[in-house]
């Protein structure tokens, strides 16, 4: 078998021979009339007589004799062309022989017919090169087998697995229900920076840069939150951001460093109101975009489990998770017995010095309970430790909810604390607990602080994984099948 290096040096010869012949390999305009979509579904409407011209890239060849059969493919759809020595020039039809190959970019002109065997085609009459290909397609049946070459190619990947190319076409149906839906209530949408002088917004580690020009450290955000708060104060009623947020943290299948993420923020508007949007939203993805409501994915130990959308969504509070499932009632507990039982699910001793009572309660919380849960959930009233940027219960839970569905946590919801001195005092809570060695916890957020002083209005917000929930609606069980190009090693 020839080596890559050796077709590619083939290849080049054929472009000399094009080039020889008068056809640029690489011309400056090329004609289509139609997508190759249109044309399939428009084909009873053109008379035997009409010239078509289409332009497309060769995803197969048979034949080779007087007849040469051809699929194309523009990524709307699939058309046969057929090339018949006694219908094309001597010297097209030698030419086309010689030079062209699969993967190669093409532009057809002829009539439609119908084959004997039913299949509608185009009978060339004219032929010239669209583009030609250095290297060769993936093998259309094989594709890809090694998943890193997948991730760091994904366009091989697209070229020879339907499967693959139509589920990215998903992703950008389902992002744009999403933005229907807001712009259909009124929302407007905004864009904030990625590149920020202090990370805020949520409990995460940093990627961290420095600015050139200005002399100063930076870091690449976290959350879209404080800049959509901030914003907020500045009179609007409603506004939402789909935008990347970038965490220096671990790897697993629901985990990836560089996210996308959706959050809104709603004035005069309350949690409970947020949960049904929510709800409201979801079930139209999956009824509405994707077109069923129940969903194959593998959980944590790989067995398969259905998500079914229909059901009825239950709430229930994080303190009765840990009743139910690890037999902890957080409101009786002492800091020994919580420290106990998170020994008790595992946790590093290292890990079990540095973390805070809430972040031990939101461990057990994730070993006992998150996966269990299936169906989509909110679970309720997280310790407010947990939550700084939402309003408090008086029993030291937050008025939150999380969205959890076949144990990944989905959304975030708020019921938005906007009193600035209770503000000040939980992030200054936090940054003690950073400078105790929680890398994880806020700082305090001088800007933010002084925009609340000013005035924001009572709201509730959200904040969403886009890519989990794409996971689940598109039935995959990595967030890296999802993403075009998800991060790789380098490759030596």
């Amino acid at each position: 078998m020839a080596s890559l290096e050796e077709l590619r040096s083939t290849r080049i010869e054929k472009i000399k021979k094009l080039e020889k012949a008068g056809m640029p390999a690489y011309p400056i305009e090329i004609e289509r009339d139609y997508t190759l979509n249109i044309l399939n579904k428009s084909f009873e409407k053109f008379n035997e007589d009409d010239y078509v011209t289409i332009a497309a890239r060769i995803i197969a060849i048979r034949g080779g004799g007087a007849i040469i059969f051809v699929v194309l493919s523009d990524g709307t759809d699939e058309f046969q062309a057929v090339l018949k020595k006694d219908e094309l020039e001597d010297s097209l039809f030698i030419l086309f022989k010689d030079t062209i190959d699969l993967g190669d970019f093409i532009q057809f002109n002829g009539k439609l017919f119908i084959t004997n065997r039913g299949q509608k085609s185009l009978l060339v009459k004219s032929w010239k090169i669209a583009g030609k290909t250095l290297l060769p397609m993936p093998e259309k049946w094989a594709g890809i087998s090694d998943v890193d070459e997948i991730y760091r190619k994904r366009y091989l990947d697209l070229m020879s697995n339907l499967d693959s190319f139509n589920r990215f076409k998903l992703r950008s149906k389902i992002i744009k229900g999403i933005r229907a839906f807001f712009d259909d209530r009124e929302f407007i949408e905004i864009e904030t920076p990625i590149l920020q002088n202090q990370a805020g917004g949520a409990m995460a580690k940093t990627f961290n840069t420095h600015h050139n020009d200005l002399d100063i450290d930076m870091v690449l955000r976290i959350s879209l939150e404080l800049d959509n708060k901030m914003i907020m104060a500045g009179g609007y009623n409603r506004i939402y951001e789909i935008g990347k947020n970038f965490r220096n943290e671990g790897s697993d299948p629901t985990h990836i460093q560089e996210f996308t993420m959706i959050e809104w923020y709603a004035a005069y508007e309350t949690l409970e109101k947020n949960m049904d949007w929510t709800e409201e939203l979801l079930k139209h993805l999956a009824k509405d975009i994707i077109g069923k409501t129940k969903y194959k994915i593998l959980d944590c130990n790989n067995n398969e489990i259905i998500v079914d959308f229909d059901k009825k969504w239950e709430r229930v509070d994080f303190s009765e998770l840990l009743i139910r499932n690890a037999k902890l009632d957080i409101k009786k507990a002492t800091i020994d017995d919580i420290k106990s039982k998170a020994i008790e699910f595992g946790i590093d001793n290292d890990e079990l010095k540095k973390k805070s009572k809430a972040n031990l309660l939101d461990f057990i919380y994730k070993k006992s309970s998150r996966n269990k849960i299936i169906d989509p959930t909110f679970v309720m009233n997280y310790p407010g430790e947990l939550k700084p940027l939402a309003q408090q219960n008086l029993d030291g839970t937050a008025r939150v909810t999380q969205l959890v569905i076949a144990g990944a946590e989905i959304t975030n919801q708020y019921a938005e604390l906007v009193n600035p001195l209770k503000q000040r005092e939980l992030l200054e809570i936090q940054s003690i607990a950073r400078d105790n060695g929680d890398d994880e916890a806020m700082e305090v957020d001088e800007r933010f602080l002084t925009a609340m002083e000013h005035g924001m209005p009572p709201m509730t917000g959200f904040g969403m994984g886009i890519d989990r929930l794409i996971m689940i609606l598109t039935e995959q069980n990595n967030l890296r099948d999802i993403i075009f190009f998800p991060i790789t090693k380098k490759k030596e």
